[in-house]
């Protein structure tokens, strides 16, 4: 039985809701599948709010979906530490919840929370303890092999998705327009990408129906540019054979509903980058830019992995679009070559979930390793 039953996780939102996302799909599925009292402790209760309705944002303290919720404004106040302590994406705990750590006379495990990375490094790192603050500090990377940690996936989400229908997708997308005979339905979420003019552009010409669901976001005046017109939530237009839906901002669980309805999906960041695969269905991932061009390893190193036993028209021309939507170039002709590679690239989704599964999920393999690593509850 495990005798760690309180944790906390710290989380500074940096990113787009990425932060909180991840966080918080982990502080739930900590409490609902294994019984644990977990505190999440926020400093932007705004942008969580934006992806669960009911956070009150004035409130210092409060309890959503059985995870206690804590602000972290400028100071902390005082609280005792959990059992397991996790430090999600080097966030970096407060002098003084660091120094009520140390004088816990029972000891903790204290984690740092990795950002997700296919690359190689990462299995040499991962699960490797480091003196901080003179106690241990564990690093745990999420990953896509053996070796890491795997991704967040929570149980009920998968049995979900399993019995989601094709009727249930028609109904759901229906909510912003009624789903056409033969038509393309894409979901479409990334950072501010130039490149939207001519993907838009390239699907006003289609030949088959593009139905496109758009979550608002950093898309939506680039949109407005491309297509000349002002957009609002819950509006749709129509322009050739392109009709596209601005939809509001989505909980987790809505969102999942949206991937698991189309026909591809257009992600970004991290946590809808993982959704998109449990959901497996062919999807773009736009990764966030960095300066020094770090990123482009980090996008190629997943596609070696992800497109290993992928035919080889299919990977060649997944493999194009994504450089192409993430670096420049000529996009319509990237679409034109992806297009025909959907009916591959579907059941290849499917299969990469399934190796995905036999790796266990994040949060099942975080309490395997916390559990593992009780006796390292030592001061350096």
């Amino acid at each position: 039985m495990n005798e760690l039953k309180r944790w906390d996780i710290f989380c500074r939102v940096v990113d787009n809701y990425g932060d909180i996302g991840v966080c918080w799909r982990l502080a739930r599925q900590l409490s609902f599948e294994h019984g644990f009292a977990v505190r999440l402790i926020v400093d932007d209760l705004a942008s969580f709010q934006r992806i669960q309705a009911d956070i009150c944002t004035d409130l210092d303290q409060q309890m959503c979906s059985g995870v206690a919720i804590q602000h972290w404004g400028e100071s902390l106040p005082d609280i005792e530490p959990a059992d397991v302590v996790i430090e999600a994406f080097a966030c970096d705990l407060p002098t003084s919840y660091i120094a009520a750590m140390k004088a816990k006379t029972s000891g903790l495990v204290w984690l740092n929370l990795e950002y997700l990375s296919a690359e190689d490094w990462v299995l040499g790192c991962h699960g490797l303890p480091s003196p901080a603050q003179g106690l241990a500090k564990f690093f745990f990377f999420p990953g896509f092999v053996d070796g890491t940690g795997g991704l967040l996936g929570e149980r009920a989400q998968l049995s979900a998705r399993a019995a989601w229908s094709l009727a249930d997708s028609d109904a759901y997308l229906g909510q912003w327009q009624a789903v056409e005979a033969n038509s393309l339905r894409v979901s479409l979420f990334a950072y501010a990408n130039q490149g939207l003019a001519d993907l838009l552009s390239t699907w006003q010409q289609s030949d088959r129906p593009v139905q496109v669901f758009m979550p608002e976001g950093l898309l939506l005046p680039l949109a407005e540019a491309a297509l000349g017109q002002a957009l609002a939530v819950g509006e749709t237009i129509h322009c050739g054979a392109l009709s596209l839906s601005v939809l509001p901002m989505q909980s987790q669980d809505e969102y999942d509903r949206l991937l698991w309805s189309c026909d591809l999906n257009f992600v970004r960041g991290e946590d809808s980058f993982v959704r998109a695969q449990w959901a497996a269905l062919p999807l773009v991932w736009h990764i966030y830019p960095q300066d020094d061009d770090a990123h482009a390893v980090k996008l190629n190193a997943f596609l070696a992995h992800y497109l290993a036993a992928c035919p080889s028209e299919s990977a060649q021309a997944l493999n194009d679009f994504w450089q192409v939507w993430n670096h420049g170039g000529d996009l319509q002709a990237a679409w034109h070559k992806l297009l025909p590679q959907l009916s591959v690239l579907t059941p290849h989704a499917a299969a990469w979930r399934e190796n995905l599964i036999k790796r266990g999920d994040l949060a099942t393999n975080l309490v395997r390793f916390v559990n593992s690593k009780v006796k390292w509850r030592v001061k350096f």
